[in-house]
């Protein structure tokens, strides 16, 4: 069956793929601010915290129609496909468009299929970088990425969530990379913990030292530092 899609009698108005951040409203870039206060339909993550929101379109004369769609790992979400069909009926539609997501949209923040989308439907698109989760949780642990004191050459960010039906990361040769001095940075690792750190032990010691850290930059977050061996 052929669906079309209406031609809108003027160009839209670009779309909008913005980070918001690990949580913490002060976070925000200055241009996300500006570009979430003209927006008229924003399509927030479960991730984006609500204090960013409140503090964003608190000073909006008129507000902005919100639309949840929710991507958190383990739960029920909003299907990809969905949330691309309707930023672009919306973008179509004459809407100013922003797609809301936590941390940065080019980090694990599937912003690859709805720049696609968009674009292919005729649609500007732009995106917004925010402070990725994994660097807000460094700094939460008082250390860095790259810090040459020990020895910390390099970073490498892996999901620890892998796609359905995907085999996942090769826990081996990335264990063999982070034993050459390089930071091994795990988004979406705590169901899976015991097994990552079980693979990783094929290249590097039990007390290889490792941290976890939890809603980074929220007023919620904790943390824990060990080793390799009883992070689980």
């Amino acid at each position: 069956m052929w669906t079309t899609v209406p031609v809108p009698d003027r160009a839209p108005h670009t779309a909008y793929l913005v980070g918001a951040g690990p949580g913490d409203p002060e976070l925000l870039t200055l241009k996300a601010v500006r570009v979430l206060q003209a927006a008229t339909v924003i399509l927030v993550d479960d991730l984006v915290g609500e204090q960013v929101l409140a503090q964003v379109l608190e000073p909006r004369v008129s507000a902005p129609r919100i639309v949840h769609v929710g991507k958190r790992g383990g739960c029920a979400s909003t299907a990809q496909d969905f949330i691309c069909k309707l930023m672009v009926r919306e973008a179509l539609g004459g809407e100013k468009v922003v797609r809301l997501k936590g941390g940065d949209p080019l980090v694990f923040g599937r912003a690859g299929e709805e720049l696609v989308a968009l674009r292919a439907a005729g649609v500007p698109v732009e995106v917004v970088n925010g402070i990725t989760s994994g660097l807000a949780a460094v700094n939460a642990l008082g250390t860095g990425w790259t810090d040459r004191q020990v020895g910390a050459q390099g970073v490498l960010l892996v999901t620890g969530h892998p796609q359905p039906g995907s085999p996942g990361p090769d826990w081996d040769a990335i264990a063999g990379v982070a034993a050459s001095g390089i930071t091994l940075v795990v988004y979406m690792g705590v169901q899976h913990a015991a097994a990552i750190a079980a693979a990783l032990r094929s290249a590097l010691p039990a007390d290889w030292p490792a941290a976890a850290v939890q809603n980074a930059s929220n007023p919620q977050q904790r943390s824990v530092v060990a080793t390799l061996e009883s992070l689980p």
